[in-house]
């Protein structure tokens, strides 16, 4: 494949080009309560072409090599049209040119696993809820897929690596009467099949949080403090200040780039936040991005003063800042954009048990339920919660939304426990869909959050 590669890339007169080939293996498997309801294994292939002339960047995508000439093409005459039509040129900030080969260790590949193997599995999950009575339905599903992606460039990058992700996802519903309960249940990740199986306990213990919650009372609107769990937590990082560190999304807003000046102070003295797709096995892992830029771990923020952005070639030339590695694509259909590989907040040393004395009387919140960002406001749904009175959680709690400000809430982060813990599925919608996404934090208790019932 590179030397068909390199003949396509011999094509083009121009600044600077690459070229990336994907190969795409996808394997989905869905109940709908107890029907089966989808099984599909598919293979796709295409290439996406990116050249920079004269100040002028485009990007073009295709699928069969006889069409490299005709898409190089109308790549270099967009990027000529960009650069007279006044567009404000594009540089693209040195990076070393890789040369490199990556397969991710596997435990277990999911593609030496039988399709019916996978069915049973997503099955035997399935039936655990249907145990008890009070499961009115499930939404139940198995999904595999394998990226196979070479990158050249006229820089002399040469790079092959491949990116393996395995799930099972999926929702439990019980009822009660007019009431209604959903939990939401997965496991997954990047290290191969082995995650997925002997989950059995875990999804029992998820199919019991929704039928307490049938019994659970609704949260009494108001101001409260309260201990988040690691799931809400990283949710917050992830959506309220993460993406205010991608840079693309910030720099054309000069009253965001105000405020997200390296070396401001936004959070407490407790709080620091990490971005690292290096992390092996974890779901957002990657040796390279789709620039051919090798990924880093990034401090975004040191004992909460503001200490990095994330960046594509492009937006560290714009703001002169050190490359990261983090401009990734959904696949070959798209130019790759900036995105967190591995967000999460960095442990301190306190027990869980030691934040909710601490918070005495409060709020415990657990498990994200969706959510928004507006701005620097964030709005997210608590799957269910618990009254704490004296540093003991009490009766339980459901219908949780929890509001706040950005940047007020950064600060009324007041202690940070010692059990971080990552999503195993994740996901994010900026402008592309990225299944690997991946957040997460340990314990963080809040002085100050809004909290409404949904």
């Amino acid at each position: 494949m590179f030397d068909e590669l390199q003949r396509m890339l011999g094509l083009v007169r121009a600044d600077y080009a690459d070229l990336r080939y994907e190969l795409v293996r996808e394997t989905s498997i869905d109940f709908s309560g107890r029907e089966l309801t989808g099984l599909s294994a598919s293979s796709t292939d295409g290439f996406v072409w990116r050249v920079l002339k004269d100040g002028g960047w485009s990007q073009v995508s295709f699928t069969k090599p006889e069409d490299a000439e005709r898409a190089c093409r109308s790549a270099l005459e967009n990027a000529e049209v960009l650069s007279r039509g006044g567009a404000r040129p594009v540089r693209l900030a040195p990076a070393p040119p890789a040369r490199d080969e990556f397969h991710p260790k596997l435990n277990e590949d999911p593609r030496s696993v039988p399709i019916e193997e996978k069915l049973g599995l997503v099955r035997r999950y399935n039936d655990i809820a249907f145990e008890h009575p009070k499961v009115a339905t499930t939404q139940a599903g198995y999904w595999d897929l394998i990226r196979d992606k070479y990158f050249v460039s006229t820089e002399g990058a040469r790079l092959r690596e491949e990116l393996v992700t395995a799930r099972i996802l999926g929702s439990i519903v019980t009822k009660e009467g007019s009431l209604t309960q959903t939990v939401r249940f997965g496991f997954g990740g990047s290290d191969g099949m082995a995650r997925l199986r002997g989950r059995e306990a875990e999804m029992a213990d998820r199919v019991k949080i929704c039928v307490d919650l049938l019994k659970a009372e609704p949260v009494k609107a108001g101001e409260y403090r309260a201990v988040l769990d690691q799931s809400l937590a990283g949710v917050f990082t992830h959506e309220a200040f993460g993406h205010f560190s991608e840079a693309d999304l910030i720099e054309d807003s000069p009253t965001m780039r105000e405020k997200m000046t390296i070396g401001a102070k936004l959070g407490n003295d407790v709080l620091s936040i990490t971005d690292d797709p290096t992390r092996p096995g974890q779901l957002g892992f990657y040796r390279y991005d789709d620039e051919g830029v090798a990924a880093r771990p990034v401090t975004l923020m040191k004992d909460g003063v503001l200490t990095g952005r994330l960046h594509s070639r492009r937006t560290a030339a714009e703001f002169g800042e050190p490359i990261t590695g983090h401009c990734v694509a959904e696949d070959y259909r798209y130019p790759p954009i900036i995105r967190m590989g591995c967000i999460f907040i960095e442990p301190r040393d306190k027990p869980k048990d030691e934040l909710l004395s601490r918070l005495g009387d409060g709020l415990y919140l657990c498990n994200h339920m969706g959510g928004q960002t507006t701005g620097e406001n964030f709005t997210f749904g608590a799957q269910f919660g618990y009254e704490v009175k004296d540093g003991k959680p009490g009766k339980m709690l459901r219908d949780i939304n929890i509001s706040g400000n950005l940047y007020a809430t950064l600060k009324n982060i007041s202690a940070v426990g010692n059990d971080l813990t990552l999503r195993e599925v994740g996901g994010c919608g900026k402008g592309q869909t990225n299944n690997r996404s991946c957040n997460g934090a340990p314990h963080v208790l809040v002085e100050s959050l809004v909290v409404g019932g949904r």
